[in-house]
């Protein structure tokens, strides 16, 4: 992998708060949502910019078309969890990234899960990412004008 091509992945670590579990003493299932947003925004402050400038000054915004998650083992509250977020594949107006939580203090994973967005305008009307972010996205998912590079795999 070249050093100077911005890494695709991020990881992030967050404690359980007590508020996001249930009565169960379980992490509530749509707080892995919240998780995953953390993980994607710290993932594009990794990659040079943020999402609020995105916004405010390139009038772009990446709507979520589509969530899942599997949910492999419970969370608790104070566990540490690492939210480990990488940038999957993008096109001029799709973005799509992949997720995986794990327990800090054993590795276990908790959850994984990928979520599509639709880059729009301030009308929520499709549009295309501007060059600036179209090429770091690119360059950290190994493509070329669009096309696959060839390169080693750098997934667990």
């Amino acid at each position: 992998m070249n050093p100077n091509q911005p890494q695709a992945i991020n990881e992030t670590r967050l404690r359980v708060r007590y508020a996001e579990t249930d009565q169960m003493g379980v992490v509530y299932h749509c707080n892995h949502f919240v998780w995953f947003e953390v993980g994607r925004v710290e993932l594009l402050r990794q990659l040079g910019f943020s999402y609020r400038d995105m916004e405010s000054k390139d009038g772009r915004f990446i709507a979520v078309a589509e969530a899942k998650c599997r949910y492999r083992a419970p969370a608790r509250y104070d566990d540490e969890v690492l939210v480990r977020t990488q940038l999957l594949n993008v096109r001029d107006s799709v973005v799509h990234f992949g997720y995986e939580l794990r327990r800090v203090e054993d590795g276990t994973l908790l959850a994984e899960g990928e979520t599509t967005h639709i880059v729009t305008d301030a009308e929520m009307k499709i549009a295309v990412l501007p060059e600036k972010y179209l090429t770091v996205f690119r360059a950290a998912v190994g493509k070329q004008n669009g096309e696959p590079l060839e390169r080693t795999s750098h997934q667990r």
